[in-house]
């Protein structure tokens, strides 16, 4: 018959620890830089007003993920690109009819971002109090990081021909801090490194023309999601960074989409809460010294060896752990046998990681 000891509140205690790990896949020698991108031409092909490639290109780390079959769900996918306009230029009306001109894919897109920040489609995104007609997003595939991106580990390197630019979060600068959106909490993306901004005005480009465009972004490191101010960017770079005209076709993510191939390194590392409980289980002197094997007593319930009459020897192996109804709900290994006897006592820390 097996014997229950209650753990007591004392004998419990849970840590949390954080848990970095690559983002991408396919890098070898690079670590967790990104360095190849690559595009179906499946994927990324428009005929249609509402073929895919309007909505979002999706981006591969090798040719052999690329080449298959992306609309079948084939392949790697590491990042989309996407291309969103409020008023809806850049792409094709959906439909030609009267009171549906202006719904197309940039305007679903834009829509779709200001749902997912700020809970209404209607809203607009706001940049250090500019507000711009149109936006670049960088969404990370959800299969490629854990609980979130890291704080602090974005490094984006863009190259357009006329400008190099390096982008990051600014979540060391703002020391941790961060605005919490329906998307988690909301960093500034800024020219910088490693998390922290270059100079100290958010509106980095406020030198180059009047009036000021904003900063250049936001980054959501718990939903994996890039966003870029289109107007910040053209105040860098007008003649590269368009913007989308009405009612015409223009494959706006194709210009992020160079400009980050171009630039062959982009950083950003994956993020893990690792929570555990400790369990100190403790074994007192007089208890667990006689085995509760059926084959230690006999049908009469004396001690078949009877050398284990005066000085009895057991090795635990194994500590279970059970509910209140004694059913059992997990085991716990011993790496080796621990010996056990009348004059010994044990103390065991069972670790349970979840």
């Amino acid at each position: 018959m097996a014997t229950y000891n209650r753990l007591n509140p004392e004998d419990t205690t849970v840590s949390t620890d954080k848990v970095v790990s690559d983002t991408w896949t396919n890098q070898g020698n690079n670590g967790n830089i990104l360095v190849d991108n690559f595009t179906s031409s499946v994927q990324v092909a428009v005929s249609t007003a509402t073929s895919q490639g309007n909505f979002f290109y999706e981006v591969f780390s090798s040719t052999n993920d690329a080449t298959v079959n992306p609309i079948e769900g084939e392949g790697q996918v590491q990042y989309t690109i996407s291309y969103g306009h409020k008023a809806g230029s850049g792409s094709l009306n959906f439909t030609n009819t009267a009171g549906a001109f202006g719904n197309t894919a940039t305007k679903c897109i834009y829509k779709q971002y200001s749902q997912l920040v700020f809970g209404d489609e209607n809203s607009n995104f706001v940049f250090d109090s500019h507000e711009a007609n149109d936006i670049w997003v960088i969404n990370i595939a959800r299969g490629r990081y854990k609980h979130a991106l890291k704080a602090g580990s974005l490094n984006l390197k863009l190259d357009n021909a006329s400008n190099i630019d390096f982008f990051t979060d600014d979540s060391v600068t703002q020391t941790g801090s961060a605005v919490v959106t329906n998307l988690g909490r909301q960093f500034n993306l800024v020219s910088g490194s490693d998390g922290v901004m270059s100079g100290s005005l958010l509106t980095q480009t406020s030198h180059l023309a009047s009036p000021d465009s904003g900063s250049f972004g936001f980054v959501y490191p718990d939903a994996g999601i890039i966003i870029f101010n289109g107007d910040a960017l053209r105040q860098r770079t007008p003649s590269f960074w368009t913007e989308g005209d009405a009612a015409a076709t223009e494959n706006l993510p194709q210009k992020l989409f160079d400009s980050i191939k171009k630039g062959a390194s982009f950083e950003l590392d994956s993020e893990e809460r690792v929570s555990s409980q400790y369990m100190f289980v403790r074994v007192k002197n007089g208890e667990y010294n006689y085995s509760s094997n059926p084959s230690y007593i006999d049908t009469n319930g004396n001690l078949n060896n009877t050398t284990m009459t005066d000085s009895p020897t057991t090795y635990i192996t194994t500590i279970g752990l059970y509910n209140d109804d004694n059913n059992l709900l997990a085991v716990a290994k011993l790496s080796q046998p621990l010996k056990k006897d009348f004059t010994t006592e044990a103390l065991v820390r069972v670790k349970l990681d979840y």
